[in-house]
Order: C-alpha cells, then sequence, then structure tokens
C-alpha cells in the first residue's frame, strides 16, 4: 500500500511539474533573440550608423561609447516594438562595460521610441561619480547587469539584475504614451571623446510575458 501511494504521489508531482512547464512556456514565450554569434538578427536597423565603431566580437555586440545625446546618439540599433495592445512584453538585454565609465551621463541600455522620437530609457548611467539604474536612480555598481523592460498598453516596469545573477529588482515604473509606431533600441551615448570605452550587449530578447 506504501508502496502505490508513494507512485501516485510521485506521478501527480511529475504532472504538476510538467503543467508549470506549460505553463511558464505559454506565458513567457520568445518571440525574438538575437546572440550576436556570427551576424545581426534579420529586423534590426541602425541609427545615424558609425561603422568603425560597432563589431561583433566573440559572442557579443560592442558598441563604442561615443559622444551624443538622445536625440543625436550614433550607432543605436533599432527594431520594431510588439504591438503592446495584445499583451504585455519584455525585452532584455545583458550590458556589460569593457572599461569604467569617466564622462558624466555616461550611459547604455534600452531605449523605447514612440512615434520616432525617444520617450523612455532602461539604463545603467554614470552620474556625479556613481552608477545607477535610470529611471529611479538606484544605485548599481556591477560591471555586467542585465536589464529587464515590461511593457503593457500604458504602462512600463524597470527591472536589473546585478551581475546577471540571482533575483530580478525593480527600479521603477510608470506610464507610457499610446503606442505609435513603437521601436525599442540598444544603445549607449554621451562617451568620451578622448577615449574608446565600448559596450558589450548580449542575449537580446523580446517575449510575450505572463505578467497582467
Amino acid at each position: 500500500m506504501l508502496r502505490t501511494n508513494t507512485r501516485k504521489r510521485g506521478s501527480v508531482l511529475g504532472a504538476l511539474a510538467l503543467l508549470t512547464l506549460i505553463g511558464a512556456a505559454a506565458y513567457d514565450q520568445t518571440i525574438f533573440e538575437d546572440r550576436f554569434e556570427a551576424k545581426l538578427a534579420d529586423g534590426w536597423s541602425w541609427l545615424r550608423e558609425n561603422p568603425d565603431a560597432w563589431r561583433l566580437r566573440e559572442g557579443s555586440l560592442e558598441i563604442r561609447v561615443e559622444p551624443g545625446v538622445a536625440d543625436t546618439v550614433k550607432n543605436a540599433l533599432v527594431r520594431t516594438a510588439p504591438d503592446r495592445n495584445k499583451g504585455t512584453y519584455t525585452i532584455e538585454v545583458v550590458v556589460t562595460n569593457t572599461a569604467p565609465p569617466t564622462q558624466q551621463y555616461e550611459q547604455a541600455g534600452i531605449t523605447w521610441y514612440c512615434g520616432g522620437k525617444p520617450v523612455f530609457k532602461l539604463v545603467k548611467e554614470l552620474i556625479d561619480g556613481g552608477l545607477y539604474i535610470i529611471p529611479g536612480k538606484v544605485p548599481m555598481e556591477s560591471q555586467t547587469v542585465r536589464l529587464r523592460l515590461l511593457v503593457t498598453r500604458d504602462t512600463f516596469t524597470a527591472q536589473f539584475l546585478p551581475d546577471n545573477e540571482g533575483e530580478f529588482k525593480t527600479a521603477a515604473s510608470g506610464p507610457l504614451p499610446p503606442p505609435d509606431n513603437d521601436q525599442v533600441s540598444i544603445q549607449c551615448y554621451n562617451g568620451p571623446a578622448d577615449a574608446e570605452h565600448w559596450i558589450r550587449f548580449d542575449d537580446f530578447r523580446i517575449a510575450l510575458s505572463g505578467e497582467r
């Protein structure tokens, strides 16, 4: 009797585990990813491309942090964003500084465009000598961070994972403008003119999320 109950219990636990996996797959469905291994995936385009200041190397995309601001950023890699009217989405990328940032407001991460204009950013940024996650201005000194942006039709949630380990932390949340030819970009700017600082981007991913 004990053996029979053990087998039944094991079967139930196995079924629950399988349902959990199926549910996770159903509610965290990857719809695009780029690991930057040999070439850029289809669908990307460059905004103000400088071919000498980006490269694919060792399974990563590296972009030099050149001088500029949000409206003049060079080598912004852009693609059409998912339709926010159809669900909640996550956008993730791993960002690594290959050299310590030195320039005020030197930054790298994810930018959201509406109607051709940058309206939101989730970045690691140097401000007054300290490194922060923006928005929220949360201190974050790690060389590497995974950024995750959750978007609904009207809102964002900005999250980050220092050293790409452990559990995501939420930096901030708030409203987004209504959808208008949305685009998502990975980019870096406000770099020094007299030094080569490169940002390494890895594992870009867009997924349909279970968040509602």
